[in-house]
């Protein structure tokens, strides 16, 4: 019989919800010195700087939500998760579609309005409902993508919501789910030369679309977004105006940065569009210079590693590939977003996750944590449901995955 040991017994993890905390307390700060206006008294108390921002106001009622979120979670019976998760890949599809469909803006139709000038993000929550579904159904398989059956289940899965996601112009969120989908299937054990030939077709797929879009002459944002990325100096005053003004407030921060709520800085002064949602990290930079910026990275570090770590001593097959979607998933947020802003990546309207204003954002981040600490508090409830040779034979394969 196999002995629990001190790093596979079941247990909520303070570790990451104090890493997660922690972050997201400093994102409300960060927004508040993001959105300080010119007409703001500088020598104001921290408190009053706060209270005065109406985006810094909103996230704190956003991360005032996620106890509740994380306590509900918490409680929803791990099976009952596992089995409920085809009505919420269908609601959440659903709700993607019906935003697409009943909105009626140009280019971006990717929100839907709410009540007091709230929006959602739907796009958002079918990360969520895709990281379930495909756990369930990868779970199934000890080598998913073997036959054609399978290739095709999974394929069309993923396929649905990203096409929805690409006709509402989010070409960020698809490159989310596109790389979630890539690492849960390694994990999950799928053939290495099925992974080797996903991968040629679709770099295949995007070097093919934008010699098309490039031939045909196409003035899509997407495709100037890209050329400002490869020839920024051509673009300066337009679609590379952001990220070249990024780099500088990043830059001009220096080692310990100019300070909070200070005035004439590029944060100030509005020099950097949206620097309080997807450009948050060129605040940072400015404010508390390099050293502010490397104790953020060092945090993301941290509860990513975490996370790899909860994974590799989950004994259930199900549980390991949720907690490794939701890793993965922000994962690739950090290193997009941070990308973006230091111009090594183009931009593509990604948040960065527990900092950047955003209700949708933080509540689908906050049920990721959600989903994860659910796992490690139910895991003496998913090993019992496997034999002693199965349990040690799973954890000898996912621990040289991992």
């Amino acid at each position: 019989m196999m002995i629990e040991s001190r790093r596979t017994r079941a247990h909520l993890d303070v570790t990451l919800i104090l890493l997660v905390s922690g972050l997201s307390l400093f994102g409300v700060l960060a927004i508040a010195v993001a959105t300080y206006s010119t007409s703001s008294d500088p020598s104001a108390s921290l408190l009053s700087h706060i209270v005065s921002s109406t985006s810094a106001m909103r996230q704190c009622l956003f991360l005032l939500l996620s106890p509740v979120i994380i306590s509900v979670m918490l409680n929803v019976p791990y099976d009952f998760i596992r089995r409920k998760a085809p009505l919420v890949y269908a609601l959440a599809t659903f709700l993607v579609l019906f935003t697409l469909v009943t909105n009626g803006a140009q280019g971006v139709k990717a929100w839907t309005d709410l009540i007091w000038g709230y929006t959602i993000q739907p796009s958002e929550f079918i990360k969520l409902a895709l990281i379930l579904m495909l756990a369930r159904t990868l779970a199934r398989y000890d080598r998913p993508m073997s036959n054609m059956k399978q290739f095709i289940q999974l394929m069309v899965m993923v396929g649905i919501p990203g096409v929805i996601i690409l006709a509402s112009g989010e070409m960020g969120s698809l490159l989310v789910i596109v790389f979630i989908f890539a690492v849960m299937l390694y994990f999950s054990g799928t053939p290495f030369k099925v992974l080797l030939s996903l991968a040629a077709a679709g770099a295949i797929s995007i070097f093919l679309l934008v010699a098309l879009m490039m031939a045909s002459g196409s003035d899509s944002y997407r495709l100037q977004r890209i050329l400002a990325f490869i020839d920024p100096s051509a673009y300066a005053l337009g679609d590379a105006y952001q990220q070249t003004h990024s780099k500088i407030c990043i830059g001009s921060g220096g080692v310990w940065g100019k300070g909070m709520f200070v005035d004439g800085t590029w944060s100030q002064l509005d020099f950097v569009p949206a620097d309080w949602t997807d450009f948050i990290f060129a605040t940072i930079g400015e404010a508390w210079g390099f050293v502010g910026c490397t104790v953020v990275l060092l945090t993301y570090l941290a509860i990513i590693l975490r996370m790899m770590y909860l994974a590799y001593n989950t004994r259930d097959k199900y549980g390991m590939l949720v907690i490794i979607g939701v890793m993965s998933m922000m994962l690739f947020h950090v290193f997009e977003n941070i990308g973006m802003t230091l111009g090594l990546m183009p931009i593509t309207g990604i948040p960065l996750p527990f900092l950047s204003y955003g209700g949708s954002n933080m509540v689908t981040n906050m049920g990721g944590i959600a989903l994860v600490l659910n796992v490690t508090k139910n895991r003496s409830l998913t090993s019992a449901a496997v034999s002693t040779p199965q349990r040690s034979a799973m954890l000898k394969y996912y621990r040289g995955k991992l």
